[in-house]
């Protein structure tokens, strides 16, 4: 049997159980002086001792101590030695009860003290779940003296002005890759496709021509991958109503030639679905999916697509078996399960960590399911 979980308190309630555990002990101590003073003052056991009179105003006696016989006291009258025990045990009875009430006024105290105690450590942590990429200008900025806590959010503050310019310089870097890579790539490709037709190209060179172009695509195909990444790594800029459904629609209808040609039926079935975010990045999710369920196929199969109100998309395909173990490496950058069973033999392996980092842009998941009959279910939250 596992060991038992150990119970933990917040910070909050342990403030506050220490607050009335000081207490407590602070009282216990008091009322111990107390009683210890109490009863240093109380008549001694010693000699004759004259007692209080009794409320109806009867004679009070004395008591003899040496004989224990008492002279002109009523049926109410006490020896020295039940006195003091009188005394003594209402005073306990009577400290007890205080101790108790004021323990607990003490932790209610205690809980007060904390709460305002605690409070800018609670700003700090509302303002960090509120921060996204997209949101990086807001700040605490507490108000009030000079303490541990104002210099904990002061230094929280300083830690976000350091990651906004990390993002600026992110976002400019990412913008100025996107021009500085794409144009002599497209260059390139422009100056092959000449070379390839010219007439006067004999038929090597011509060969050497293609294996360069291909090689041209896959470059910028992995490029435009590392950029899409990058852009949905940082976060979105700003949100929109999109209706995946007729995203979806649109990536499927533009990929059905290509299924036919590979043998694949590509089945959609879509409800309409709101989702807030950015479109350019959605539509490369739900590319990314499609294209991939096609790729990793077999001919004659299946892939379909769905937006449902619970998962916002679904793509499933059928094809080679997925091992359990290995589904949670398919969405890291770079990786490939299976070779391509149509379409070009090589990926840049960015299409499912691409996906992934769309729907933890959007504040959603993706999920990877795989079929007892070869294939995946993919599922895609978005909020």
């Amino acid at each position: 049997m596992p060991p038992p979980r150990s119970v933990r308190f917040s910070v909050k309630t342990r403030l506050a159980l220490l607050c009335g555990a000081l207490f407590v002990i602070s009282g216990a101590v008091l009322l111990g002086i107390n009683y210890f003073l109490v009863r240093t003052a109380l008549p001694s056991a010693e000699g004759d001792v004259t007692m209080p009179a009794p409320s109806n105003g009867d004679a009070v006696g004395t008591v003899d101590l040496s004989t224990g016989a008492t002279s002109g006291v009523d049926s109410r009258a006490m020896n020295i030695t039940e006195y003091r025990e009188s005394v003594l045990n209402t005073l306990l009875v009577q400290s007890g009860v205080t101790l108790v009430i004021m323990a607990a006024l003490a932790l209610l105290l205690g809980w007060f003290a904390a709460h305002r105690m605690l409070r800018p450590v609670h700003e700090v942590a509302s303002t960090a779940r509120r921060l996204g990429a997209d949101n990086l200008d807001q700040r605490i900025r507490m108000q009030g003296p000079r303490d541990e806590l104002t210099e904990l959010a002061d230094t929280f503050d300083d830690m976000l002005d350091r990651l906004a310019a990390s993002f600026d310089s992110q976002k400019r870097f990412v913008a100025n890759a996107s021009h500085e890579l794409r144009t002599p790539l497209s260059a390139q490709r422009t100056m092959i496709e000449v070379a390839m037709n010219r007439p006067s190209v004999d038929a090597p060179t011509r060969e050497l021509c293609g294996r360069l172009l291909t090689m041209n695509e896959r470059t910028e195909s992995l490029i435009e991958g590392l950029l899409v990444l990058a852009r949905s790594d940082r976060g979105l800029d700003n949100k929109e109503a999109v209706r995946l459904d007729e995203v979806a629609g649109q990536v499927v209808d533009g990929h059905r030639q290509s299924a036919a040609g590979s043998g694949i039926t590509l089945r959609a079935a879509l409800s309409p679905r709101v989702v807030h975010g950015d479109r350019v990045l959605l539509e490369r999710l739900v590319t990314n999916l499609v294209e991939n369920a096609i790729a990793y196929n077999h001919s004659g199969g299946e892939v379909w697509v769905r937006t449902t109100e619970g998962a916002a998309l679904e793509v499933g395909n059928t094809g080679p078996l997925v091992p359990a173990d290995a589904v949670p490496t398919l969405f890291e950058p770079f990786r490939q399960l299976h070779r391509r069973r149509t379409g070009p033999n090589r990926g840049a392996g960015l299409g499912l960590s691409i996906v992934a980092s769309i729907a933890r842009a959007h504040g959603g998941s993706v999920q990877a399911r795989p079929r007892p009959g070869g294939g995946l279910d993919m599922s895609v939250r978005l909020v």
